[in-house]
């Protein structure tokens, strides 16, 4: 399966500049509103010392990592749903993603060297946060009152699948009307199932990207209550978030491996923020990587946590779902730490799984059909 992240925020809060950092992808990044005029899409790697660490004991001619899309839109302003900005023609273009990760500006506007301008002209990351949720809110509100009217001849008619969605729709749409995000809904299995098709923006996980600025004015280091009590707001919302440098990280994508480690230790960072969002992007949504390894490629694949072999499968291929036998397991470290496939079966770690086996991450499986 594949994860999408769109990307949104107010203007200047960093968006275009982690995209950058993100894909390497020249989307413009300039110090003023409304930049990116059209979505930019790109596609990273997921990082997994795994994935290499398997490649090598392989040696494998191909090395194939999980990837995550990103979807970068213009930055919005409150009216954004109505049109504010150039906001409301590129929602639309984040409703198929699986999750949303809200940029939050957290450094301040001039740190004396240079100046950033904010749109609202001083730092107050739980205003933009209300008002970036406000315009989502705004959106699926229109989206649910069509929906709603568009039911009301089923409804009358009392088919079931209409009544079903009618209910899910009214339930969130009240919510939404308390200022409340539609994820927040309690809803019965078929209304999720019909809430789903709706793909609502407020439906969807958010992870909130706390930018600062390397040696600038940084909430979390100028007023560490104040920063806590957004952490714990975000919280509140059952929300990730995590802390990220997007300028030092598009300057530090220029480089690779040892040599990107050591520019991050001399400029005193001591965490890939990158590595850190997609990895916290992953336990938002649940997901698990599991692994294919041999001569010719060694593959990393996203599943939902939880998953069986037979569904696991499916990521490789649908027919290998239907046509499951079974799964030949074994932990990556295990047969690593074997020395080779045959070691590894011989002390017992390479086990034959059926079609009831709940896939762990970190397993590497051969599936015979």
């Amino acid at each position: 399966m594949s994860l999408s992240i769109g990307i949104v925020g107010l203007p200047n809060v960093g968006k275009s500049t982690l995209f950058n950092a993100l894909t390497r992808k020249g989307v413009p990044a300039e110090n003023y509103p409304f930049c990116t005029i059209d979505p930019s899409v790109g596609i990273v790697a997921v990082p997994d010392d795994r994935l290499y660490k398997l490649a090598e004991f392989s040696k494998t001619q191909k090395t194939i990592p999980a990837a995550v899309e990103f979807v970068d839109i213009a930055g919005l302003v409150a009216g954004a749903s109505k049109g504010e900005g150039l906001g409301n023609k590129f929602l639309s273009h984040i409703r198929e993603t699986d999750a949303i990760l809200e940029m939050v500006r957290i450094f301040a506007v001039s740190d004396g060297k240079e100046s950033i301008n904010h749109v609202y002209g001083e730092i107050d990351p739980l205003r933009d946060i209300k008002v970036i949720n406000m315009e989502l809110i705004l959106a699926d509100m229109e989206t649910l009152e069509k929906r709603i009217g568009n039911l009301q001849k089923g409804v009358k008619s009392g088919d079931k699948a209409s009544l079903v969605e009618d209910s899910a729709c009214r339930k969130m749409l009240a919510a939404l009307e308390a200022e409340k995000m539609a994820n927040t809904v309690t809803l019965s299995d078929e209304e999720s199932k019909a809430a789903k098709l709706l793909s609502l923006l407020t439906m969807k996980k958010f992870i909130y990207g706390l930018n600062k600025r390397s040696g600038g004015k940084n909430l979390d280091e100028t007023d560490p209550q104040e920063f806590k009590r957004i952490t714990n707001e975000i919280e509140s919302y059952g929300s990730e978030w995590v802390v990220i440098d997007a300028k030092t990280e598009h300057e530090l994508s220029d480089f690779e491996g040892e040599e990107r480690a050591m520019m991050r230790t001399e400029i005193g960072q001591t965490d890939d923020g990158i590595d850190t969002l997609i990895k916290k992007s992953y336990k938002l949504l649940g997901l698990a990587t599991y692994f294919t390894t041999g001569e010719k490629e060694t593959r990393a694949w996203t599943i939902i946590a939880g998953s069986t072999a037979p569904v696991a499968a499916a990521a490789i291929h649908t027919d290998f779902q239907q046509k499951f036998i079974r799964a030949e397991v074994v932990f990556w470290s295990d047969l690593i730490e074997s020395g080779s496939y045959a070691n590894a079966k011989a002390k017992g770690l390479v086990k034959t799984e059926g079609k009831e086996y709940i896939v762990k991450d970190g397993d590497t499986i051969e599936f015979k059909i």
